[in-house]
């Protein structure tokens, strides 16, 4: 159903429209992002969305990976170019230079060309996102994407006597040679729940006020 010729298609106008919906069940319920480190340092929740952002623009003759760092440049091309508006988006809600709160995206604009960009967020996709069982372990295992592990259940993973961890009676999937997942850690605050100051309850997702956050 799906042909090659789809593909960009699909992504700017079906996978983007996905992200706007995941981002406003984000601001509606305050969800716990992955973290603020490694490949989620670019974004707390969403990576893909830079990634075909920077193909997006490879081909493009004039705008360069420094660009991000021009407020009218972001804001007039936050419409038609999804990396664009994906840092715009992280600019909404934290305050202060992007070199400070957001510093994996700064190094990135420093690169020559897109294509030096988009190449190395594949990379960094396939080693970080792909390549680690604490997320693909939330992926359906078949004939597309094959599994060997095992799992454990919680009472193992962390002792019975263990109280930091609530895991609820579900177990933790692990690679065979890999160590298991601590799943059940530490908790993160989302900075788009701190950002979150009020909202009309009649009001969208869409329609939340978000208020920018001192960063830390």
């Amino acid at each position: 159903l799906i042909k090659r010729e789809d593909y960009a298609a699909l992504v700017i106008h079906v996978f983007f429209q996905y992200v706007h919906v995941m981002r406003g069940l984000q601001m509606s319920y305050w969800l716990e992002p992955a973290g603020s480190h490694g490949v989620w340092g670019l974004d707390d929740y969403q990576f893909l969305p830079f990634l075909f952002g920077a193909g997006q623009l490879r081909p493009h003759k004039h705008l360069r990976p420094k660009s991000i760092h021009n407020a009218d440049i972001l804001e007039e091309f936050s419409k038609d170019y999804m990396y664009f508006e994906s840092v715009l988006f992280v600019n909404s809600i934290k305050t202060g230079s992007i070199r400070w709160h957001s510093p994996m995206i700064d190094d990135i604009s420093g690169a020559k060309s897109w294509e030096k960009v988009n190449l190395g967020l594949i990379k960094m996709f396939r080693a970080e996102v792909i390549g680690k069982l604490p997320i693909m372990q939330h992926f359906m295992f078949g004939s597309l994407i094959s599994f060997t592990g095992g799992s454990m259940p919680a009472d193992v993973a962390h002792g019975v006597d263990d109280g930091e961890h609530d895991c609820g009676d579900h177990s933790h999937v692990f690679a065979l040679g890999q160590e298991f997942p601590d799943c059940c850690g530490i908790k993160v605050p989302s900075a788009i729940a701190a950002a979150l100051a009020s909202k009309d309850a009649s009001a969208g997702p869409r329609s939340a006020h978000v208020r920018p956050i001192p960063f830390d």
